[in-house]
């Protein structure tokens, strides 16, 4: 498109179609139609969520067109900043001040099926999923509980609850515990054997919530309030 005189200024020919490439792309379609002398058919837009009216934490381009069936949530279990390891296995990222961090594969390349470059974040559960992780919990014990160095902060918590919500909205995402959940959750609650993950068992800003159901009805109830 661009060689055709339709730039794409912000992010130029970074392969994935984001606002900017599906506005040029829709005027090409425009031009084309004009040419051959007819008015261009309306794109449809993706059903959405009624609006909450809270601005919205997830720059739009990193949501680009796709259709997903849940978001997993995790942690890196590592630093409090996001390193290129962790970028490369979630979509989005959300460091200990609650800053979101853009991770590398786009969402639409977990669009089932799963795509080359993917996010491989959740064993057998990738092709539909967008994963979203918080970074922290490095060198962290489940029993006795040690949140370690790194402990998961409540501004992560709060941001994350906060982008669960622009996800779900942005690809019409009904909170349940079988669409919006923990890692820790994966095998109860999707039947798909997982590797002895604890992310969220624990809350190291809350002790007193205990289990993976009581995080994931936690996190999905703050979630539902900002929709």
């Amino acid at each position: 498109m661009i060689a055709l005189g339709y730039p794409l200024p912000k992010f130029g020919a970074d392969g994935d179609f984001g606002d900017e490439t599906r506005v040029a792309f829709s005027k090409v379609l425009d031009d084309l139609e004009r040419l051959r002398g007819a008015k261009p058919a309306a794109e449809p837009k993706p059903a959405s969520l009624p609006p909450s009216g809270r601005e919205s934490e997830v720059p739009a381009d990193w949501m680009p067109g796709a259709k997903m069936e849940r978001i997993i949530l995790h942690w890196t279990a590592g630093a409090h900043k996001a390193s290129e390891f962790d970028r490369g296995h979630y979509h989005i990222l959300i460091e200990d001040n609650g800053q979101l961090v853009r991770g590398i594969p786009s969402i639409k390349l977990n669009e089932a099926p799963a795509k080359k470059g993917y996010a491989a974040h959740t064993l057998g559960a990738n092709s539909g999923s967008i994963g979203v992780s918080l970074c922290c919990m490095g060198g962290a014990n489940e029993a006795p509980f040690d949140p370690g160095k790194y402990p998961m902060t409540r501004a992560q918590w709060d941001a994350l609850t906060s982008v669960v919500a622009d996800l779900c909205r942005r690809y019409s995402i009904a909170v349940t515990d079988k669409t919006v959940l923990s890692h820790a959750e994966v095998q109860n609650n999707l039947g798909i054997q997982q590797r002895g993950k604890w992310d969220f068992t624990r809350l190291a800003f809350d002790p007193s919530v205990k289990g993976a159901k009581a995080c994931g009805d936690k996190l999905r109830a703050e979630a539902k309030s900002k929709l």
